[in-house]
This record gives structure tokens, sequence and C-alpha cells, in this order.
């Protein structure tokens, strides 16, 4: 009984030996998907754990076909390493590794699209078992750049059917690429009677994908400024990216609904005398009549949308209407805008020219009428002397006298000013003004000119004196801004004393010039060379005396005789003190004048 249940338990054992070999696995990992560039080389890793050596391994690569199929490729034991011929892979594949350290790696060169498949990795051993790990090969190509092919067409907003915009493609992309239309930064989905985007697929005999995409929509007003455009998401591995084409436009038509009328220039306020341009137009673009402006029941027919208006004034203001008929719809269409053009009148100055006495005040006024405020201010000889409508002179003098302008202008418009004058005399008694020099020394036998400068109102009367009361001629004589200016113009012969005599109903005034008149030194200096000259004749003459070089006659002589040796020089000289002429010879006789006969004697050489 004993021996019967050892043999039983020993069935058992053996049973249950060979049933736990059978039901014994090899732990086996690979990685769900391994993703490749087409043309690149792909590498799937195959690890495992056993305890068997290589000895009782065996390794054995396959995937399985587009068909379901299950086709092995590579087979490895102890022994032999078998690539699988006949295969798509035959000459594409290697595996790296024994299994020894529990990895191998199949590698699979110049992937193809067609590679995209499952691979499996079988792993058999002698006591482990057997065991099985997959991996997904995924395949990827980028696709050519899209491109964008625009329908040339001028749409209009009235048509009731959806208007073709254009066509999307791109070529050559694996997985295939998605094309997404886009209008301006929003993306456009298929909305019945709105928006419609058709896709199409193409497979090319490269098995690569070519996509079209075709949009349509019902054109809006809005879509004339718009920009149309696709963005292309394609897959590589790792990644999801992205693309997009240029972008197009569309002409859209849209009737005018209304009429704008502007202002072109001037920009800002206008003023009288500006020049201005107004412009008219629909804000549609369809075709409509030429525009016309009706202002004061006066209507003008537009050349190019403009309206020029040359030197307006302020019958100008007003409002301005612009009328056009559309001709798709044949309504007409109106738009106003008001105009008003800024004036300033001249400026009005009250007294214009007036008298005040020295002393006294005057106030007088400057204004100008105008649409805008005003800014006011008075100006003598350039400088500023008063601001505001008022000018109010003080304790008036001879400098107050002189033309006031009253400027008038207009802050809010540059340039816009107008100006008003006032003349003010200052009526008192003649006032000259003191002369830079009233000693003054000149040449004797030159002439000076004097000068006075006479203030006083009325016009004082200005003569010319000397202190021995002689009336000199004046001039010249004329009136400036600072009053009277007289001139005398007077010749030295002597010292002289002048005076200036300025007089007019309220009293006179004089002044007094003193000139000294001096020698001219020119002249001075030519007598004492003349007296110098006669001293050196006088000298020579007396010299030529004393040496017999001078002859004189007793009687008549024959001056014609034909031989010579010396020459015959008579000199006839007179005394200051008798009447009595002494001719002297060249012997140094006296010669009476009974002896001259009243003749001069030849001078022979």
């Amino acid at each position: 009984m004993a021996v019967r249940d050892t043999a039983s338990l020993l069935v058992g054992l053996l049973v249950l030996f060979h049933t736990w070999r059978a039901w014994a696995i090899v732990e086996v990992n690979m990685e769900d998907r391994v993703e490749v560039l087409r043309g690149d080389t792909a590498q799937i890793t195959c690890m495992f754990t056993s305890d068997d050596g290589i000895g009782g391994m065996t390794i054995m690569w396959a995937y399985t076909t587009h068909l379901g199929e299950r086709q092995n490729i590579y087979f490895q034991d102890s022994t032999m390493k078998l690539v699988d011929q006949g295969t798509p892979f035959t000459d594409r594949i290697s595996v790296n590794g024994t299994g020894a350290n529990g990895e191998v790696v199949l590698t699979i060169n110049d992937v193809r699209l067609q590679d995209e498949l499952d691979f499996f990795c079988s792993i058999k051993t002698l006591t482990d078992g057997s065991g099985e790990g997959r991996t997904k090969l995924k395949v990827f190509k980028a696709p050519d750049l899209p491109t964008i092919d625009a329908v040339q067409e001028v749409y209009s907003i009235n048509e009731q059917s959806l208007s073709k915009i254009g066509v999307c493609e791109v070529k050559n992309g694996f997985p295939k690429p998605n094309i997404t239309w886009y209008r301006d930064n929003t993306p456009l989905r298929s909305v019945q009677n709105v928006v419609n985007v058709e896709p199409s697929t193409t497979i090319e005999s490269s098995g690569l994908y070519s996509v079209k995409s075709e949009l349509s929509l019902k054109v809006r007003k809005e879509d004339k400024d718009a920009e149309f455009y696709c963005e292309v998401n394609y897959f590589v591995p790792g990644e999801t990216r992205m693309t997009e084409t240029s972008r197009i436009n569309i002409t859209v038509y849209y009737p005018s609904t209304a009429v704008n009328v502007w202002v072109e220039s001037p920009k800002g306020l206008i003023k009288e005398g500006d020049t201005i341009e107004l412009h008219c137009r629909g804000n549609g673009n369809t075709p409509s009549s030429e525009p016309t402006i009706t202002h004061g029941g006066v209507e003008t027919t537009l050349e190019a949308n403009v309206l020029v208006l040359p030197n307006v004034t302020r019958l100008n203001s007003g409002d301005y209407r612009c009328s056009s008929m559309d001709l798709e719809t044949f309504e007409e269409i109106s738009g106003t805008t008001k105009v008003f053009v800024n004036y300033l009148d001249p400026a009005v100055v009250t007294p214009k020219d007036t008298v005040v006495h020295q002393g006294k005040e005057l106030e007088a006024t400057c204004n100008a009428l105008s649409s805008l405020q005003t800014h006011v201010a008075w100006f003598k000889d350039g400088k500023e002397v008063s601001r505001g409508h008022i000018l109010a002179l003080e304790d008036a003098t001879f400098n107050t006298t002189g033309m006031y302008v009253c400027v008038v202008t207009v802050p809010d418009i540059e340039g816009m000013e107008t100006s008003g004058t006032l003349h003010v005399a200052v009526s008192g008694p003649p006032n000259i003004k003191n002369p830079d020099n009233t000693e003054i020394e000149e040449t004797y036998g030159r002439s000076v000119n004097l000068s006075c400068l006479v203030r006083g109102f009325p016009v004082p009367s200005i003569t010319w004196t000397t202190s021995d009361g002689k009336v000199l001629q004046t001039t010249s004589q004329k009136r400036t801004e600072e009053g009277v200016e007289s001139v005398a113009r007077i010749k030295v012969t002597s010292d002289i004393t002048a005076l200036c005599n300025a007089s007019n109903e309220y009293g006179s005034d004089s002044v007094t010039f003193n000139i000294k008149a001096k020698s001219n030194g020119v002249i001075i200096a030519v007598l004492i060379i003349c007296v110098l000259l006669l001293a050196v004749l006088g000298s020579v003459l007396y010299f030529l005396y004393k040496k017999g070089k001078i002859c004189g006659r007793s009687g008549k002589q024959d001056l014609t005789k034909e031989k010579s040796n010396k020459d015959n020089i008579v000199v006839e000289m007179k005394s200051d003190n008798t009447e009595e002429a002494i001719l002297l010879g060249v012997n140094g006789e006296k010669q009476p004048p009974s002896d001259q006969s009243g003749e001069y004697l030849d001078v022979q050489k």
C-alpha cells in the first residue's frame, strides 16, 4: 500500500513538471511603437529575461503583412543566424546581439512607407518556455510646402449663392496632412449657406498623400479687407508640425449706403482767404453717378469727387450736401457736412489821428470784429508799448509823438491778424535837440554844414542867422519821425557865430554854433617855397654880376656879330623906389635909361 502511494506521488510530480514546462513563458519587453522618417534607419529593441544561456535559446523576428498574415524574416539559435529570403526586408535588415545580455536589436535600413507594420520578437528556451513581444513601426514623410490659388474674380455681396474663394493644396505627405482655412485669424468651418470647406485626398503612386481644400463662402462687405490663407498640420517622429500658405485678398463690390463729405484741407479751423478742398465719397465701391454738392441753392458737379473753393469768405459758411446715385441699386444717397469760415474784420482805431498838448493825457481804442477770441497789442517804433484794446498815454511829451500801430491777432489760427494806426502829435513850443557839436573849426575858404533838429507842434518855423543879424540861406529842411531837420551851408571866411532859430505860436527856441576859421597849411608851405626860390634866384644873379657874366651897353651894340666867344646877357632891373631902369652889361657898368631906347635886349647864346 505504501509502495503504491509513493508511485502515484512520483507520477503526479512528473505530470506537474511537464505541465509547468508547457505553461512557462519568457518575459519579453518591447516599445509599443517606433517612429522613423522615410529613408532613415529604424531600430526595434527586444528585451527579455531568461535563466537559460544562449545554448538553449531560439530567437525569431517576424511581421504581419497588410493582409494579416504572419511572415518570418529572421531566425537565430546557438548554431546559426538566418535571414529569410524572398521578403521585402531580406536585404535591409540585420540583428545585433546574441541574447546573452537579454537584448537583441532589429535594424531596418532605408525605411519605406510599406514598412509601417507590426513586428514580433519571439524567444524560446529549454527550461523557461517561450515569450513574444510586438512593436508598431510608424513611418513619416514631411509634405511639400503648401500652395494657395485664388479665384481672380470680383465678388458682390448681393450674390445669393456661395462664391468660390480659392483652393489650397499640399502634396506628398505621410501620414495624410490636414488643411484648415483661415479668414484673418479665425478658422473657417463649414456652415450651411455661409461657409463650405470641401477637402479631397489623393494617394500618389509613391503611397504619399496629396490633399486639396476648396473654400466657398457668402461674401460680406467686411471681406474686402480680410486675408485668407491655409494652415497645414503634418506629422513627423515625436511631434506635429505646422506651416502656412501665403495670404490672399479678394475684391468685393458693395453698394453705398451713405455718402461721406469732409473738408480735406485746410486741417483745423478755416479762415477767410483760405482755399477749401471738399471731398465727397460713398461708403460703397460699386459704380455710381458723378456726385454733386449743393450749397445755398447752388448745385455743383464734382470732378474726381473733389470741390475746390478758393479765397473763401464768411459767406461760404453753411451746409454742403453731396448726392449721388448707385448704378447697381439705382438708389440716391446723400451726406452733409457743415463748414464754418472764421473771420476778422479790419481794426478800427478811435481817434484816427489826434493832437495832445504837452503834459495832457490821451486815450485811444482799437477794436476788430471776429468770430474767435482776439489779442490786441500796441506798438511804436517796432516795440510793444501796451496790451489790450485801450491805449492810455499820460503826461504827453514830444517823445509821445509818432505813429502807434494796433495789432489784433487770433491766437487759435496762425497768421490771422489785422492792424490799424494812430498818429499822435504833441503841441507845444519848439524844442531844439542839442547838437552833438556846436564848437566847430574849419579851414579858411571851405564850407561847413550846420544842422538842427526841432520838435514842436504846430510845425515850427526855422531860420538861420549870424550874430550880426545876417540871414543865412537854408540848404534843406525836411520832416522826420523825430521832428523837423534844417540844414544850412556856410562858407568860412572868418570866425562866425551862427544861430538856428525855431518858433511857433507857443514859443521859440534857438541854438548857437561857433565856427573858428583856421589857416590852410598847404598855402603857407607854397609861399615859403616861393620865397626860397626867389632868394636862390637873387643869389645866382648876384654871383653872375660879380663874375662879369652879366653884360650891359652904353650905346647901341651890334648883337649880330658873326663871331662871338661869349654869351651876351642883358637883364633889366627896376627898383621899387625909382622908375629908373638899370641895364647891367657883362662888364658890370650901369647903362642909363637913355641908352636903353625903351627896348629890351635880346638874349643870345
